[in-house]
């Protein structure tokens, strides 16, 4: 069996990277640690990229289309890993999430419609939809034993006159698994107040050892029959730069109408390395994934224990899906403009800033990116330690 490495530092500077690049337009220096945009900072597999090797051999990169073994590839990993028993017909490409959401916004809502998302979450549920003439409506989530919960009597009370929920799941920030109970109860609500609900499900790969992703659609009849889900392998496989995903629709009303209306515009067609990468990674990866997935748990250990020895005061949700952490500063009592300039200027790292995710109510609170080899988790913590090891003293 081959072992991979998963502690080698590749440097992406130079590379057109928006992780590393664009530090230096967006902050003014570029001697920062980027702990922020999700993707990961290991190499793709090594079968992706042969793949693509094998394919530019051939010297006509004209219009292209799926092939059996892409569809193949792709039926057989959601079959197994989500029990999603599908076939080609009930699924579109994507050429990438956000994308997708907001095609689904356009094709199957009006201006002004209220769209509900439960906060904090990612940035693109809450401009994506504003971008498009809605009203975004929050649900504030709490959080309770370390991790992230859903408020229920609150969630049905703002999802009165919404047309659609935005359901992160995994959640992110910080890869809350949501379990059966949790999303039949959103079911539940969601059939009664007629609500379509798109499952964004790209964290669902990136379930840690012991965990267990369940996809929104499987749950029930009514889930099945109000959802669209969205997956992709561009987090797990290192891949979001070829924007390759996947749209399933099990409802045959709901799915025509939105595919139809992809295929008149024609704006979900994908190019010959996006089916290519995806192939591969869905046929070929699942010892990769392992061994990615066990790696990554023990940096989700590391990150634990540090805060517990050297961090006490950080409040944080680890994920349990996903190479994002939340880690709540507030504590420290100061305030977060000040805290924001601090991590840049004198820890020189970069995390995503936690108001971004839902506004002022999370000032304080940042999003850790933790999918990268251990030696550099663990520079990037050293520096947000004595930056505020100096602000204690």
């Amino acid at each position: 069996m081959k072992q991979y490495n998963f502690d080698t530092q590749i440097e992406r500077r130079g590379t057109d990277c928006f992780k590393w690049d664009a530090l230096p337009a967006m902050y003014g220096r570029d001697d920062l640690l980027p702990m922020w945009v999700a993707d990961n900072d290991w190499a793709a597999p090594d079968f992706v990229v042969e793949a693509m090797r094998r394919r530019l051999e051939h010297p006509v990169l004209g219009y292209t289309m799926p092939s059996a073994g892409y569809w193949q590839a792709v039926t057989a990993w959601l079959s197994k890993h989500y029990g999603i028993h599908t076939d080609k017909d009930t699924l579109h490409f994507i050429p990438g999430i956000v994308a997708g959401i907001s095609y689904a916004l356009l094709a199957l809502t009006e201006p002004g419609d209220r769209v509900l998302v439960t906060t904090p979450v990612y940035p693109p549920f809450l401009n994506v939809p504003k971008g498009c003439g809605r009203e975004v409506v929050c649900s504030q989530l709490k959080i309770a034993g370390g991790r992230f919960t859903i408020d229920f009597d609150d969630l049905e009370r703002q999802a009165e006159g919404c047309k659609v929920f935005i359901m992160s799941n995994p959640h992110n920030p910080a890869g809350t698994l949501w379990g059966t109970e949790t999303l039949l109860r959103i079911a539940d609500i969601c059939e009664r107040k007629g609500l379509l609900v798109i499952s964004d499900e790209i964290h669902a790969d990136l379930t840690l050892p012991g965990g267990r992703h369940v996809s929104y659609s499987t749950v029930s009849p009514a889930a099945a029959r109000h959802s669209i889900t969205f997956m992709a392998p561009s987090k797990t496989f290192n891949i979001a730069g070829l924007g390759s995903s996947i749209c399933h629709i099990s409802d045959e009303p709901l799915r025509k109408r939105f595919f139809g209306w992809l295929d008149a515009l024609g704006v979900a067609g994908g190019n010959i390395f996006a089916f290519t990468a995806a192939e591969a990674a869905f046929a070929q990866g699942e010892e990769w994934q392992r061994q990615m997935l066990e790696y990554l748990n023990v940096n989700v250990q590391t990150l634990d224990q540090y805060l517990q020895e050297r961090l006490p005061k950080v409040k944080a949700v680890l994920p349990e899906a996903s190479y994002l952490a939340w880690l709540d500063f507030s504590a420290y009592g100061i305030p977060h403009n000040v805290l924001a300039d601090r991590f840049i200027n004198e820890a020189r790292v970069v995390m995503n800033d936690g108001t971004t995710f839902g506004g002022k109510e999370y000032e304080g609170c940042f999003r850790l990116n933790i999918g990268c080899p251990r030696a550099q988790l663990l520079d990037a913590l050293e520096r947000i330690a004595a930056t505020l090891d100096a602000t204690d003293r």
